[in-house]
């Protein structure tokens, strides 16, 4: 029997000065990466900057971000970000888009998530499309008319929807081409999404802290404080084991006095599992190897990748991915 089509993504933060991100691209696409994409997480860098330099450093990836939101972000702007970073990368872009974390702190309208997310990718489907008929929604609008001013590459661009939520997973099944869940590693989860889908045609992607180190205690005392913050906001969000609500009630008030050491150091081995790729170069394929034979299409690896991020980026692309591409 024939293996699924696998795909392998590099996922960055936007910490690093302009300049920095070239290098880690190319590198990753020489490794034999699919995808390589950046956060756009509150508080650091916007996405744009770093995707452009992606885009002009390589020639094959995948390029977009994970994701863009349409509350901190209209969308005329979604649709010329993406526009700007397809020119880029002549015609490689994707666009994630989801309904965002932490934006309440932003004092935000976050109400009517779904919808938000809807509405805003059939404005930029329409602007990209140059239909210029107008739209008329709850949250998003576009009068008669109205079309984007400049040329864009391709009229149509992939969707990535990025999502816990069911109804928006069903909202992917419908319209995009990959649902991401950010901040999973946990092979039981995939055949959720794919009921919460619908539909067989969306790829599945999993993306998480990701610490990769010849020594696998060091690695995985370093993603329990990686990924403290993460499983403090998506912990209870995973359906197929729980986590103990003590855990949580333990874990929310130290994240949030920003001691994440403290926080990390009270996640157990299996939980951290589920949350995080960490370990030996062995391990971590191992962990991807089981997302994938679970049906997923990508599994991303996220920052910090590694004790220092070059070294676990290079062990990514030297131990990690030649593990995975065995036939």
């Amino acid at each position: 029997m024939s293996r699924q089509r696998r795909e392998l993504g590099l996922a960055l933060q936007t910490d690093k000065p302009l300049g920095e991100y070239a290098a880690f691209a190319r590198r990753a696409e020489d490794a034999g990466f699919d995808v390589v994409t950046t956060f756009n997480d509150l508080w650091f860098q916007p996405a744009l900057p770093a995707l452009l330099e992606i885009a002009a450093a390589t020639e094959r990836v995948r390029v977009g971000p994970s994701c863009l939101n349409p509350f901190t972000l209209h969308p005329i702007e979604l649709a010329g970000q993406v526009a700007a970073i397809d020119r880029a990368s002549r015609g490689r872009a994707f666009l994630g888009l989801a309904a965002g974390a932490w934006l309440e702190t932003l004092g935000v309208d976050v109400s009517l998530p779904l919808t938000s997310v809807r509405e805003a990718w059939e404005v930029v489907r329409r602007l990209l499309a140059g239909d210029d008929e107008g739209f008329a929604g709850k949250r998003f609008s576009l009068a008669p008319g109205e079309r984007l001013r400049y040329p864009v590459v391709r009229r149509e661009v992939p969707l990535l929807v990025g999502t816990w939520a069911p109804r928006l997973a069903a909202f992917a099944g419908e319209t995009a081409d990959e649902l991401k869940v950010g901040g999973s590693a946990n092979p039981a989860l995939v055949p959720l999404l794919r009921e919460w889908i619908g539909s067989d045609r969306v790829g599945i992607v999993l993306g998480a802290v990701t610490v990769v180190d010849e020594d696998r205690s060091r690695a995985r005392a370093a993603a329990r404080e990686e990924v403290a913050m993460y499983v403090d906001v998506v912990g209870a969000r995973d359906p197929t084991t729980p986590l103990e609500p003590e855990l949580l009630r333990r874990i929310g008030p130290l994240v949030a006095a920003g001691d994440h050491a403290a926080a990390g150091a009270l996640i157990p081995d299996d939980v951290l599992s589920r949350f995080a790729f960490a370990g030996t170069p062995a391990d971590v394929a191992a962990q991807a190897e089981a997302v994938l034979d679970a049906g997923a299409l990508r599994v991303d690896f996220g920052t910090p990748h590694g004790i220092d991020e070059r070294q676990g980026v290079e062990l990514l692309c030297r131990e990690v991915l030649p593990r995975l591409r065995v036939s």
